[in-house]
């Protein structure tokens, strides 16, 4: 009988200080599968909620799956979930993020990866929320081997995500700004460094020019509930992406689930995107 094989937090090593800790699930069949690398959001990370839920269903289909924290999202080897590393969440950036995802499709593509025999290199989906489903648009823009996209509540531009005005000052003037996590109850750095990262990559970080540029399928999932990332994100990147296919649910930014989700089942509407994604790929 054939069964599901995970291998979690497995370190890569990429162009930054910080490890990137990955998890690998395939069925163990002989034949190679198309890759699906999933790429989390501000604040988050490969483990929230019921992300693992659907990477499973993902990896049953059929497919090798690959979750992965971004280096500096706060988290470590030894707990990967929620922020013990705030020093490092307060120095990540838009670039660290794009490095860290090219060295994950790098050695998952690589000849001498660890489980190249499950991996189809001519056959790889990327899929990211929220801020990270931009990331995603701004990989596959340039990226050549990404042959599908999938989007989830996905940002259309950076541009909002920063201060204006006198509070933009401020932060430049001290060098740190500060934000609460409602729920681990953490006050979060954020250095300055990350909007002068943004400024001097301006045009390379714009994903509505980004999503222009996409010549493969994508389909873009959002939700009419969406609080946090409105749906014309979702229409204005649609209006942009030439092969793009707009999913809509009456549903909020995480689809009906929460951290901790403690349910073995996903919430309705993450199985209905589920099924929808891997019909899609």
């Amino acid at each position: 009988m054939n069964q599901l094989v995970s291998h979690k937090n497995i370190p890569l090593v990429g162009k930054h200080s910080k490890p990137i800790v990955t998890d690998f699930l395939y069925m163990d069949t002989p034949e190679s599968k198309p890759v699906v690398i999933f790429c989390h959001g501000y604040k988050g990370y490969k483990d929230w909620g019921a992300w693992s839920l659907m990477l499973k269903q993902i990896a049953k289909a059929g497919n090798f799956v690959v979750a992965f924290n971004f280096s500096h999202n706060g988290g470590t080897i030894e707990d990967p979930i929620d922020f013990p590393d705030l020093e490092a969440f307060g120095n990540d950036n838009f670039s660290k993020q794009q490095d860290d995802l090219q060295s994950v499709i790098d050695e998952v593509l690589s000849l001498d990866f660890k489980f190249a025999s499950h991996v189809n290199a001519k056959n790889v989906i990327l899929i990211g929320h929220s801020r990270g489903g931009a990331m995603a648009i701004i990989k596959t823009a340039k990226e050549k081997r990404i042959t599908k996209i999938v989007t989830l509540a996905s940002i259309s531009t950076y541009e909002t995500s920063f201060p204006k005005g006198e509070a933009l000052e401020n932060w430049k003037k001290t060098g740190v700004m500060y934000i609460t996590n409602s729920r681990t109850k953490q006050e979060m750095p954020l250095y300055y460094q990350l909007f002068e990262n943004y400024q001097e990559n301006k045009e390379t970080f714009n994903a509505g020019n980004a999503a222009a540029k996409i010549e493969v399928p994508h389909l873009i999932v959002h939700g009419t509930k969406d609080t946090s990332v409105t749906i014309d994100s979702a229409e204005f990147i649609h209006s942009k992406s030439k092969l793009s296919e707009l999913f809509v649910l009456k549903t909020d930014h995480v689809f009906g689930a929460k951290q901790p989700w403690e349910s073995n089942l996903m919430p309705e509407a993450l199985q209905l995107i589920t099924n929808k994604i891997i019909e899609f790929i």
